[in-house]
């Protein structure tokens, strides 16, 4: 094998580049000097991607989060981050610079990240750039739980079955949720805790699956989980856990003794599957969990 240039080390290092690898966990495996000054990063340092943006916006240092709610701002983030092989978007530094974004995903989950200075370009066309950012942004997120839209998850629905996720076409598994007795919830407490309730269940999610995976709310108390290049078996495990990090929540302060579960359907991609099919497999087999008891997973046959 041959070595690699001792001199790659030290440009990437000097480089004026902003330059980060995560791993398929969003967690930073390596950064440059310069990535580490913009985003207030130890050297050795190896934080989370979600932590190092809330140290930041901790610290008013970083990128520029034009926000009222920081946390559903981060939900949104994360619904886009790392779901396509490759993403390019501007970044404003509360510095003054601007900075032009790339990310690159390999199959395996690992994220390339080196953001280039783009601050000489001209004002007027950097604020119709924003804007237009803005405006894909909002087309993609659920407005009250911050994870991404249903038009957005079935794009990435689209692009699993049609090996546009940068793996093999009809490699992996999709898991619907749905929060039970629901309506419950919003007829015992008003429907301010039933959000409640709704914004911890897509937090819950969201801290515990990949970065590749896609999660999102298609309606209601109804939530879609896609899981490109993942085993019956391993997708499985992801749900169960998940099923079982949501029976440990307690989202209502007003009421510490409340609780709530999820139900799950579960099915494989299969050679064969339209949108549609799969789409309908998977509800048969949520219906299921649902009339089988709730507060369980069933797999699709």
């Amino acid at each position: 094998m041959t070595p690699i240039f001792p001199q790659l080390t030290e440009l990437q290092e000097n480089s004026p580049a902003l330059i980060a690898v995560f791993d398929p966990k969003d967690r930073l495996a390596y950064s440059n000097s310069a990535y580490r000054q913009a985003y207030c990063v130890a050297a050795g340092e190896t934080p989370l991607w979600a932590d190092i943006m809330r140290r930041n916006h901790h610290l008013t240092r970083g990128a520029v989060i034009r926000t009222d709610d920081f946390e559903a701002w981060l939900a949104s983030a994360i619904a886009r981050r790392g779901k396509q092989t490759q993403r390019s978007f501007e970044v404003d530094l509360l510095d003054g610079r601007w900075f032009l974004m790339t990310e690159t995903m390999q199959q395996d989950g690992w994220m390339l990240a080196i953001a280039v200075d783009i601050t000489e370009l001209r004002t007027d066309e950097r604020e119709l750039r924003q804007h237009r950012d803005f405006a894909r942004r909002a087309s993609q997120t659920d407005d009250l739980t911050g994870v991404a839209n249903r038009r957005y998850m079935m794009s990435m629905l689209e692009d699993l079955l049609n090996g546009r996720h940068g793996g093999p076409a009809r490699s992996g598994c999709v898991a619907l949720f749905d929060i039970d007795f629901f309506k419950g919830v919003n007829d015992r407490f008003g429907h301010l805790a039933g959000d409640e309730v709704l914004i911890d269940f897509a937090r819950t999610v969201q801290a515990g699956i990949r970065l590749r995976d896609g999660f999102g709310r298609i309606g209601g108390e109804e939530f879609m989980l896609v899981l490109p290049d993942t085993s019956p078996e391993q997708a499985q495990n992801i749900v169960d856990r998940i099923l079982g990090s949501v029976r440990g929540r307690r989202p209502l302060n007003g009421d510490l003794g409340f609780g709530y579960t999820s139900s799950a359907g579960l099915a494989v991609v299969l050679p064969d599957d339209t949108l549609e099919s799969l789409y309908a497999r998977v509800d048969k087999a949520l219906y299921a969990a649902k009339r089988g008891g709730r507060d369980r997973l069933m797999i699709a046959a």
